[in-house]
């Protein structure tokens, strides 16, 4: 059986990708920020901090694993909490990963990201990108346009607007508006 580490398995993406791992039967561990946070997996999953401040210990944290899913990211600035924090966080956890001897990450990137970016997320996730792929370590690097279910905040939202506005805009060259018949 091998071992599968999900970073932020008791959040929304990194959830249904440790639900699946748990439905085939493999083992399931997770890194986050909220050890401590209700999630629906029981003592199934073990749960550790980061570590980001100890690259020992996050390495000891991913011994044994032979895949991690990296989930790790931040929508949006706030407070302390900025795309710079998250790009160098991971790629700690890069680092962490090969020192530990994880035989391969799967990266959740974003579509279309550009260390030329003026848009900080877009570039911040192309700098991981290139810093996996020169690691050496064995990757797949995915790059969703969206991700959306149950939780989702954005698509959920785009819904209830047209739903229950009478005009909604949709972006491009010009503003254009979509009335509800």
């Amino acid at each position: 059986m091998s071992v599968h580490v999900v970073t932020g398995a008791f959040g929304y993406s990194g959830k249904y990708i440790a639900v699946r791992l748990l439905d085939r039967g493999e083992t399931v561990r997770t890194l986050t920020d909220s050890v401590n946070r209700p999630h629906p997996f029981g003592d199934r999953i073990r749960a550790e901090p980061f570590h980001f401040d100890d690259p020992e210990k996050m390495a000891a944290s991913l011994a044994g694993a032979d895949v991690l899913y990296n989930t790790y990211w931040v929508r949006f600035n706030y407070g302390d909490f900025r795309h710079s924090t998250a790009v160098e966080n991971t790629m700690k956890l890069f680092r962490a990963a090969r020192e530990a001897g994880v035989r391969r990450v799967v990266h959740v990137s974003i579509t279309n990201p550009s260390e030329g970016s003026e848009l900080e997320y877009f570039a911040g996730k192309a700098r991981l990108e290139r810093a996996l792929i020169e690691s050496g370590l064995s990757h797949a690097i995915l790059r969703p346009t969206v991700l959306f279910g149950k939780e989702d905040i954005l698509v959920n939202n785009i819904a209830w607007g047209l739903r229950r506005l009478p005009v909604f805009g949709v972006f491009g060259n010009a503003l254009q508006f979509i009335a509800r018949v």
